[in-house]
């Protein structure tokens, strides 16, 4: 049998952005706009990829037009929901108050941001609080996005993964990306490296439906790459063991719970929330925002199970719901539904928590410019929180940076790492010439098991240090073991090793965090504890983990 040997190739630019989803574009568009030569590569094709790939319907926005002229009280409401409690005051100031800002060039740009002429708010609100989730048209929005990060003159190479940073001294200096269809290794020399890979999924088993490992709420191809990434060249990392589920249609994961319009009820019919009564495209049932668990609460109880019900939605209410629906990219479900002629008026639709299908809410740590804790390194998007609204505001900000960092660091594009590369690529083509092992699909799978045993519904000291000295070994035989028999299968390869380091960070942090905070639930530390109302960091320093905790900015 011929051995297959890695071929090489160098791409040189101002600015390299890693990943081609929501945050990559936007910043790509406006690295480029601000003079810098800038290339995007993304692992599958930036028309359609990511977690934004078949659209969205809900933007988060402060709009001085509707809201007044004070952006406190959004900040405030805000700061109340699932997100904010942990997060630095400045940085959702400036998010809300650069929104606007995005809304109007999407609009301007071909993405519908308005609903017959106006703003539509609906969705994840309570009545009489104040509104800050417009529905949009984002149904076409990655094509759209793609098209302009083009005319602003972006090289977008497509099936592309970057699996390690290139650094020198502190200071990042490229990446390493792999051809997902042939063996080819693409280093990339650049002044600056945008990370934008989106979240952390194929940690957990896949939401109600263990066995089908894609059938996730989130793009099952976003699994921490950037995460996993940074944390080696040695960025910061933040709230690694804060864990967040959702829930929507049961079977059939998809995003979308805040678009359906109808009531939580139970089998009597009787609403399981105190919020809404009706059916309502305002304010959807906005119980599980306020109440995770209470799809386990009722299965647990025998009171289960619970049903979006859209019984007395008006046609007019009910067109408008499947058109926001089919923005969200819940065309599939959409049609299941129409083959098996379910009219959510009709028949209610089975509702359930996905949570077997946990992810890290935390990330990379970057400032308010998109800026991590290394030089040359800038993050957006899911890296930290946000959604679409966050991966665009915050994405566009770290272009304009990355542009001005790549333009005024006096740097030039040096010699590039050969033991880095020489390292990956001899692991690299270890599993492309390897004619028994493991694959991929084994080694995530085990993954999962682990991950959900040790670090799903509880944890404590003594389940999280057995679940590191099996994810270690686990570790070490996918490193050693792994066979990939084609470029697709080494590009799954290279990401159940990224998820595998990204996993052991999340064993590592909810160890340091002794207490129980939101779905981080501690059974030896069963209360929230005050005083780590705080960040909590971590980072490599001379090759072992470090923790550290940091106050938050409340001003």
């Amino acid at each position: 049998m011929t051995r297959i040997t890695m071929k090489e190739r160098i791409v040189e630019t101002d600015v390299l952005c890693i990943g081609g989803g929501i945050a990559g574009l936007m910043a790509a568009t406006r690295a480029a706009e601000k003079g810098a030569r800038v290339t995007v590569a993304e692992k599958a094709d930036t028309r359609f990829s990511g977690s934004g790939a078949t659209g969205n319907d809900h933007f988060l926005c402060y709009l001085p037009e509707i809201h007044g002229t004070d952006v406190e009280p959004i900040v405030n409401e805000f700061q109340l929901g699932q997100q904010g409690s942990l997060r630095n005051r400045s940085f959702i100031r400036t998010w809300l108050l650069r929104s606007e800002e995005i809304i109007n060039l999407w609009d301007n740009w071909g993405i519908p941001m308005k609903f017959n002429g106006r703003y539509v708010f609906g969705g994840h609100a309570f009545p009489g609080n104040p509104m800050y989730h417009i529905h949009y048209a984002g149904k076409d929005q990655k094509r759209i996005l793609t098209r302009k990060a083009v005319e602003k003159g972006v090289e977008i190479i497509n099936r592309v993964a970057c699996y390690e940073l290139l650094t020198e001294e502190k200071r990042v200096t490229g990446a390493i990306g792999v051809n997902t269809r042939k063996d080819e290794l693409v280093i990339f020399k650049a002044n600056a490296v945008i990370l934008s890979t989106g979240s952390a999924i194929r940690l957990y088993p896949a939401s109600s439906t263990p066995a089908w490992m894609f059938n996730t709420r989130l793009s099952p191809t976003c699994v921490g790459d950037g995460r996993a990434m940074a944390y080696r060249a040695g960025a910061e990392l933040v709230n690694m063991e804060i864990p967040v589920f959702r829930c929507g249609p049961a079977y059939f994961a998809r995003a979308g719970k805040a678009t359906w319009a109808g009531v939580l009820r139970d089998t009597a019919g009787k609403p399981v929330g105190p919020f809404v009564t009706e059916p309502s495209n305002k304010y959807g049932d906005p119980v599980v925002d306020a109440y995770q668990d209470i799809f386990l609460d009722y299965k647990k109880s025998g009171r289960g199970p619970v049903y979006m019900d859209c019984q007395g939605l008006s046609d007019e209410d009910y067109q408008q719901m499947l058109y926001w629906l089919e923005n969200e990219g819940n065309v599939g479900l959409l049609d299941h539904l129409q083959e098996e002629s379910i009219d959510p008026r009709d028949k209610p639709v089975e509702f359930r928590s996905y949570h077997y299908e946990l992810f890290p809410r935390g990330g990379i740590y970057y400032d308010e410019d998109g800026a991590t804790s290394l030089t040359g390194l800038f993050a957006a998007g899911d890296e930290l929180f946000g959604g679409i609204s966050g991966a665009a505001v915050f994405g566009w900000l770290a272009g304009e940076k990355a542009a001005h960092h790549a333009r005024n660091s006096g740097s030039t594009l040096g010699a590039i790492d050969r033991i880095c590369i020489d390292t990956l690529k001899q692991n690299i083509e270890a599993m492309r010439n390897r004619s028994v092992g493991p694959g991929w699909k084994e080694a995530n799978i085990c993954l999962q098991q682990i991950m959900y045993d040790h670090t799903g519904e509880i944890r404590s000291e003594t389940l999280l240090n057995a679940g590191l000295a099996a994810l270690k070994r686990l570790k070490k035989k996918s490193r050693e073991g792994l066979i990939a028999t084609n470029p697709h299968e080494l590009n799954r390869c290279l990401e159940v090793l990224n998820l595998l380091d990204v996993g052991e960070l999340i064993l590592v942090a909810a160890e340091e965090r002794k207490e129980t905070r939101g779905k981080h639930i501690r059974s030896d530390y069963p209360f929230t504890n005050p005083q780590m109302s705080k960040l909590l960091m971590i980072f490599r320093e001379d090759g072992q983990h470090k923790t550290e905790w940091r106050s938050i900015d409340h001003q």
